[in-house]
């Protein structure tokens, strides 16, 4: 599937198919100049847009479509459903032999290790050695909690060895997987932002599932990003200018399925086995990549109290945490510059 757009003027709300924890809202057309050009693809088992800002139509179709190869050969390479994936012959080596990696994704392994240290294993990677989940609405599948214990030993950050002069990884036990799932997405986004770069477009956003990158400004403004609510997935809870850095979202609401009139959730405590029991969503925002990724799923696994002892010991972290009975708790540099959405006139 492969749409393309090009927009003079945008007065709408793109919700990405009304699926994403994010959204991009542009306003404004007292000049026709620049022209505006939007593509949507599935990728990373979502939907990603790329709108890009310049007085080149043409130049701006072949940024867009070089920043989607890019995107693609990383996700190709990172997806650990892909049999032929880096991912999976670090996975199918689990205990027996080091493999040799890319550099691309040593450098996410080696950051998802960070993470990992910094929240205490409450981001854990191998978590996808619990491969008896199954979020699939239509064909969900859950664990006994036997099975759970049986799994959890092999759920474990300490136990991936990497050799970063060698350039290899390894999972010392048998049975382990790993799972980029909640790390891997932004520095694939990021990468795409880059090609734009290289590419001398100055003016883009990159929406990836809720995960959005801004550079720059449209027509004049800054980027407007809508922030989902995740207790009524279908609005938005507020809007947010940036003209430049990352908005990240995880919540309960993107994949899960109801068993004995029980919620099930995909993202899993790496402690226990079973989904988080704490916010039912988390958005960050930072100028910098490295302060806001793979902390959203953390925040989620490390409760409210946690999490907003994370948010406020970093300067440079600006965040939402959605409590289960309806509260919402925003870090105080971030209620300044909120705006009210249309769904949210109150905020």
């Amino acid at each position: 599937m492969k749409q393309v757009l090009r927009i003079r003027c945008l007065r709408s709300l793109v919700l990405s198919l009304g699926m994403l924890s994010a959204a991009l809202i542009t306003t404004g057309c007292h000049n026709p100049e620049p022209v505006q050009h939007h593509e949507a693809r599935p990728l990373m088992g979502t939907v990603v847009e790329i709108t890009t800002e310049g007085p080149d139509a043409r130049a701006l179709v072949t940024a867009t479509d070089a920043a989607y190869r890019e995107m693609t050969r990383l996700s190709d390479m990172m997806n650990h459903y892909n049999p032929k994936s880096a991912v999976s012959t670090i996975n199918r080596a689990a205990g027996e032999h080091p493999v040799q990696v890319p550099r691309e994704l040593m450098q996410v392994l080696a950051y998802a290790r960070a993470v990992s240290e910094r929240t205490g294993g409450a981001f854990d990677i191998t978590v996808g050695s619990l491969k008896a989940w199954r979020f699939d609405p239509e064909h969900p599948a859950m664990p006994t909690r036997a099975e759970i214990a049986a799994l959890l030993p092999r759920v474990d950050y300490r136990h991936l060895m990497l050799d970063e002069g060698a350039g290899s990884a390894y999972l010392r036990r048998a049975g382990m997987r790993i799972d980029l799932g909640g790390i891997a997405k932004l520095p694939i986004l990021a990468a795409g932002m880059n090609v734009l770069k290289q590419h001398a477009i100055s003016h883009a956003m990159i929406n990836g599932g809720g995960d959005v990158i801004v550079m720059s400004t449209t027509q004049g403004r800054p980027w407007r990003v809508g922030i989902r609510n995740p207790l009524r997935p279908d609005a938005l809870f507020a809007v947010v200018e940036l003209q430049r850095g990352f908005v990240v979202s995880s919540g309960d609401y993107e994949r899960y399925f109801i068993r004995d009139g029980k919620r099930y959730h995909h993202i899993l405590d790496p402690r226990t086995g079973f989904p988080t029991q704490g916010p039912r969503g988390v958005t960050l925002i930072s100028q910098d990549m490295e302060s806001v990724n793979g902390l959203s799923s953390a925040i989620m696994v490390m409760g409210a109290r946690r999490g907003r002892e994370l948010i406020e010991q970093h300067p440079a972290l600006e965040g939402i945490i959605f409590n289960p009975d309806g509260s919402t708790w925003v870090s105080p540099a971030l209620a300044r510059r909120l705006m009210p959405s249309k769904e949210n006139p109150s905020h």
